[in-house]
Parts: C-alpha cells; sequence; structure tokens
C-alpha cells in the first residue's frame, strides 16, 4: 500500500510529462531523423531548428507579436474586470444576477461566432493586423472569466473592512488601491493567470485579426510547409518555446493559484 502512494503520482507525472520531453527531443533534430528513425534522443543533435527561429524575423517578430497582445489584454482585462467585480460583489441591484449570468455567457460562446464581426469592424477602424485588435477581441471572452473570480475573492473579504476605511477617512479610489487590492492580491494573480494563459493559446481570433504584421507565433506554425514537406523539427523547436512563456507566469503566480483553488472560484 505504501509503494503506491508514490508509484501512481509518479506514473502519472511520467505520462504528463512524456510529450513535453518528447517535443522537446524532436526540437533538437532534422526533420530526415524525425521521419527516417525512432530514437529517445537525437542521434544527429542539432540546434539548427532554434538557431532559425531567433535569426528569422517571420519567427521571432510572432513570438513577439503573441507576447505584445497578450499582455496587453491581460493587464486591460484585470484593470476592467477590479471595478465591476466590486460593484457586484458589494451592491445590489436590479437585474444583477442576470447581469452576471449574461457576462458569463460571452465567455461561453465559440470565437468562430465573433471571428467575421470582429474582422469587419476592426477593418473599418484600421486596427486590423495590429497586435490590440487581438488583445481587444480576447477582451470579450477574458473579462467574464476575470470578473468571475475576483467576485468570488471579493466576497469574501468582510464588508466591515470598507465601512472601517471611510470611518477613517479614506476616499474611495485611495482604500481601493492601497487596502482592498492587497487584500485580493492571490485573486488578481489567479485572474491574470487565466487571462495570460486563455489569450496565449487562443488561435482562430490571432489568425482571422492579422495578416502579416501582427501575425502570432501560432499562425506562423501553421504555415510551415515547403516543397519538401512540413519542416518537423523546426515545428517542435517553436512548439518548445511556447511552453517558456506559460512556464514562467505559473512559476511567479503559483501560490496564487493555490489560493486560488482553496479560497476562490477557480
Amino acid at each position: 500500500m505504501r509503494r503506491l502512494t508514490w508509484l501512481v503520482p509518479t506514473l502519472y507525472i511520467f505520462f504528463l510529462m512524456l510529450p513535453i520531453y518528447w517535443l522537446l527531443n524532436m526540437s533538437f533534430k532534422t526533420t530526415n531523423e524525425i521521419l527516417g528513425t525512432f530514437t529517445l534522443w537525437p542521434q544527429e543533435f542539432t540546434l539548427d531548428n532554434y538557431v532559425k527561429i531567433f535569426t528569422d524575423p517571420t519567427w521571432y517578430r510572432g513570438y513577439f507579436n503573441s507576447i505584445t497582445y497578450v499582455v496587453i489584454n491581460t493587464a486591460i482585462s484585470v484593470t476592467v474586470a477590479l471595478p465591476a467585480a466590486y460593484a457586484f460583489s458589494r451592491y445590489r441591484f436590479l437585474g444583477d444576477k442576470h447581469l452576471f449570468f449574461w457576462l458569463l455567457t460571452n465567455r461561453m460562446a465559440p470565437p468562430a461566432v465573433f471571428a467575421l464581426p470582429f474582422f469587419q469592424l476592426y477593418s473599418s477602424v484600421e486596427l486590423f493586423d495590429t497586435p490590440i485588435a487581438v488583445a481587444l477581441a480576447h477582451c470579450l471572452f477574458n473579462i467574464p472569466l476575470a470578473v468571475w473570480i475576483l467576485e468570488g475573492f471579493m466576497s469574501s473579504v468582510p464588508k466591515e473592512l470598507d465601512d472601517t476605511a471611510y470611518v477613517d477617512g479614506y476616499s474611495f479610489p485611495h482604500f481601493f488601491v492601497k487596502i482592498f487590492i492587497p487584500t485580493i492580491a492571490a485573486g488578481i494573480g489567479v485572474a491574470a493567470f487565466f487571462c495570460f494563459m486563455f489569450s496565449w493559446v487562443e488561435l482562430l481570433l490571432a489568425k482571422t485579426l492579422t495578416s502579416v504584421a501582427a501575425k502570432p507565433i501560432a499562425a506562423t506554425m501553421t504555415r510551415t510547409a515547403s516543397t519538401a514537406g512540413y519542416e518537423l523539427g523546426l515545428l517542435a523547436a517553436a512548439g518548445t518555446l511556447t511552453i517558456v512563456p506559460g512556464a514562467f507566469v505559473i512559476y511567479f503566480v503559483r501560490n496564487y493559484i493555490a489560493k486560488g483553488f482553496a479560497l476562490g472560484r477557480v
């Protein structure tokens, strides 16, 4: 029985990490080796795939574009969601439950529903093929999610904190920034994490609303076919690098995520 306590988690972690290892393994191989032989590690170790990504403007600009619109979206989503979540957690008004549910229905809708309207709108206002276009489009899905998460954290904070601050002479902006936001720092970290990750992995809107200048890395990875076929080693290297930003974000907000599962609505 004691062996099972470590055997089951070990096997689970092994199967969880196996695809990541295989992706990393392929990234150091040539396409011919990937297609020609089955090996657990590279027989002809090469860094050419990574060199091409960091030297070819098509590739490194894709990473820069993706990080740019994801960071912009996360900042906008959390900033807008904070006062909205506070209103839902502290005040009761006509239709508040229906409005809260309507916000969540936006998150439930598939991105394909909004691809064409967003394309026409941003083309009309000359925002097509810009990072801000993708960032604003993702707000439609991430702001409701952030409001939902933050409202759960804010509702757990006693309302007496607000009353005490007002009695002590704090204005609302001063109280909200100096006292309330630090109190729900874990919730903000959780909301920012999910906004970042949902925006990072979303592909349809990112491809629809960009063409050349702001094309994200995900769109670049779908266009690696040549006369010789797909460059599998290059695709594997690009896929490996797309894991890095998410891993960094998880590392820095890991404690907040744990609190989110324990206290919030995650």
